[in-house]
């Protein structure tokens, strides 16, 4: 018998507390989880509905978001590609760091979080469960914000080839299999965000602070990351290669950044997802 149970109740154990599904079933009915994941399937309908009201006029900016903005209307790829564009940099890095920053803090601000390790749910098991289910939650999301965009952009302006500035024509089906991988590749990028909300969630009781402060220090890397006077230090930055996925997009694929970001980004999760257990198992639970 492990030393964990001596003493338990006959028939404890410490694996069969907090079930996953119980988990994601109290989740799913909190009001932000709802709000969150209706947002992302009204956000392709309201850019679709926007796209409406186009005069006509030649786009006055530049770049890569202006050469998106060209193509969003000429195929439902082109259209989930532009909606991915322009939720990337911050729309999706609210929502992950909301899932992900809200599961414990809220927990410890509304009093809860005592009672659950007083049931006992061994702490290890309740952040590896709240973990998989805010896990669970951020990718539901990402594949609800891609899949509305595809079948509405499908269904208003048809099934064409993906095009994009960075790639030739690509017939459909190879399109799609490149938006899937965009997709996975954010999902890794994205990995930053959860494991450093994740660490200020178990640091805080303060479940705002954690989700704030997650986004807020994302944005921080962002902007050092555009001061070229740092050199070579910006590779360092979790942020450095958030945009590599415009490279599964170019004919012939580039990976290179790809694979350095995906290294990146499982490297900065993997150390705050250790130091939120390191804390949270040695933390004195008052609230």
């Amino acid at each position: 018998m492990s030393t964990s149970t001596v003493g338990a109740a006959p028939g404890y154990r410490p694996s069969a507390t907090l079930p996953f599904v119980a988990e994601f079933r109290r989740q799913a009915a909190r009001r932000r989880t709802q709000l969150a994941l209706g947002f992302m399937v009204l956000l392709p309908l309201i850019i679709l509905i926007a796209f409406q009201f186009d005069s006509g006029d030649d786009d006055n900016g530049g770049g890569e978001f202006a050469s998106l903005v060209s193509f969003a209307t000429s195929g439902g790829l082109n259209f989930t590609l532009f909606t991915i564009f322009v939720s990337a940099s911050f729309l999706l890095v609210v929502v992950v760091a909301l899932f992900f920053g809200d599961t414990v803090a809220s927990e410890a601000s509304w009093g809860s979080l005592r009672y659950l390790l007083a049931v006992p749910v061994p702490r290890a098991r309740l952040l590896t469960v709240k973990l998989l289910a805010a896990a669970a939650y951020s990718g539901l999301a990402l594949l609800l914000l891609a899949g509305t965009a595809l079948a509405a952009g499908t269904l208003r302006y048809g099934w064409s080839p993906l095009r994009s500035m960075v790639a030739a024509e690509l017939p459909p089906g190879q399109g799609l299999l490149r938006l899937l991988a965009v997709l996975g590749y954010l999902a890794v990028v994205l990995l930053v965000v959860a494991g450093l909300a994740f660490l200020l969630s178990v640091s805080t009781d303060a479940a705002l602070g954690a989700v704030g402060g997650a986004v807020l220090l994302w944005i921080l890397s962002s902007i050092l990351d555009q001061i070229t006077a740092l050199g070579g230090l910006r590779a360092f930055l979790p942020t450095h290669f958030s945009t590599a996925w415009l490279g599964l997009l170019s004919t012939p694929v580039q990976t290179d950044d790809v694979v350095r970001g995906a290294i990146s980004s499982i490297s900065y999760a993997t150390l705050f997802w250790a130091l939120a257990y390191w804390r949270f198992t040695r933390k004195d639970v008052t609230s």
